[in-house]
């Protein structure tokens, strides 16, 4: 593989950054958090410190003292809006000046609807119990236009995981809960965006990265219940990733013809940490007030790492953000419980490393549910959310051909506006 090839290939890489991109969806970074409708009808303020299957992906402490088994099913329909808007974004072709990149200045909602599946079980033995949570904790598609300002740096992006947990908990003494999980993960992802070909007569090229990739990580948790009061402490881990797959670059015309190919690669990196704390007080017999702080480590998503023949590394510039969430369950009567709350988050990039595939920004959530017991052993849960999310620079400069004489600069400057996300969820628990 020759030098340009390599270097050919690093503009692929920095589109790589996408797999930190949950973009407007409803989660800082590509988290997507709708892995139960009880919890997102309180804008999930109080999951680490509450009770049973649809608390435990966040703690799996939760199913600690059950007697006998729990099971439930949920699907959230997520329909995201923006819009994606140039300013001035430049193209620096060799010996010439810098120049628009043209095309259409304005991508309206880029981020894919979707519906987002989750579900999990649980069965107690005495003081032990063992579960099961199926999620899809990083999902994620943006599709822009072939003619988009954006075109050089985000065309298509897509990624999808799924999310097995095992879990096992233990009831050490009355009201005092520890658990454990293992999360086994698969993740495939595809990215693409458009190359310039040297004269700006010539129709542009294109590249493709995609792959696919089993790996774990782990949580832990622990609960206290005394009295009115619940707290949740749960940890967790990052998960180191690697994607096998292939690098496809074609339409590439003149000097850079040679260029057009396939080759076989991976790609490594991190999803971040969790550290989860929440409080729940019964305040009367029928109101429950809930709060919950986040710190996400997103800065373990520092780079991303693409092994052989390309072997370049990335920076992503990534922080390290808190999610905070307050919220209520109101008991009506015994069959019908309404919720209420509010949510803020972070956004894990930052300005100058914002690109049109990470359309990311800080934003608030506010969300109402309900839950109806239909009979002794089934009740229903629902959920509705609206996001709000602030303007955001669109400002992460890239280069095409970085290191080589052919050197392509793109000079990013579009704005993230009007973004807001609708979710709706409906799901279903039952006992047996």
């Amino acid at each position: 593989m020759t030098r340009m090839t390599g270097r050919v290939a690093l503009c692929t890489a920095v589109s790589l950054g996408a797999l930190g991109a949950a973009g407007t969806a409803h989660a800082q970074g590509f988290y997507l958090q709708e892995q139960s409708v009880r919890a997102q009808g309180r804008a999930f303020s109080g999951e680490a410190a509450d009770t049973g299957v649809e608390s435990i992906w966040w703690n799996p402490a939760s199913i600690a003292g059950m007697e006998g088994g729990e099971a439930s099913l949920h699907a959230s329909a997520i329909l995201p809006r923006g819009k994606v808007r140039d300013e001035n974004t430049l193209i620096v072709r060799p010996g010439t000046a810098p120049a628009s990149v043209g095309g259409d200045p304005v991508a309206k909602d880029p981020i894919n609807t979707g519906v987002l599946p989750s579900g999990a079980i649980a069965y107690g033995f005495g003081k032990f119990a063992f579960g099961l949570a199926v999620s899809a904790p990083y999902n994620f598609t943006t599709d822009y236009s072939e003619d988009s300002w954006a075109r050089y740096t985000a065309d298509k992006t897509e990624l999808r995981t799924i999310d097995i947990q095992p879990t096992i908990a233990v009831e050490l003494a009355p009201g005092i809960h520890l658990g454990a999980g293992l999360n086994v993960q698969h993740a495939k992802a595809e990215l693409s965006n458009y190359l310039p070909n040297l004269s700006a007569a010539l129709p542009d090229g294109h590249q493709r990265l995609k792959g696919d990739g089993w790996n774990t990580g782990w949580s832990v948790g622990a609960q206290m219940h005394r009295g009115p009061v619940s707290l949740g402490l749960a940890y967790k881990s990052a998960i180191k990733h690697k994607l096998d797959g292939t690098l496809t670059n074609s339409g590439l015309l003149g000097p850079l013809a040679g260029q057009n190919m396939e080759v076989a690669t991976s790609a490594t990196f991190s999803t971040p940490w969790q550290a989860i704390g929440s409080v729940r007080y019964r305040a009367t017999p029928e109101l429950t007030l809930n709060f919950q702080a986040v710190r996400v480590g997103w800065s373990e998503f520092d780079s991303i790492d693409l092994g052989a023949p390309i072997n370049t590394s990335i920076p992503e510039g990534y922080r390290d953000i808190w999610s905070l969430a307050g919220g209520f369950d109101y008991a009506l009567d015994p069959k019908l419980t309404v919720r209420g709350g509010i949510q803020y988050g972070q956004t894990p990039t930052r300005d100058g490393h914002r690109d049109a595939r990470v359309p990311d920004s800080d934003r608030l959530n506010f969300s109402a549910g309900a839950s109806y017991a239909a009979t002794r052993n089934l009740t229903v849960d629902f959920a509705a959310s609206y996001i709000s999310f602030e303007d955001a620079p669109i400002d992460r400069t890239t280069a095409s051909y970085a290191g080589t004489p052919v050197q392509t600069p793109i000079l990013v400057d579009g704005t993230l506006t009007d973004a807001s996300a609708l979710v709706f969820s409906l799901g279903a628990r039952m006992t047996f």
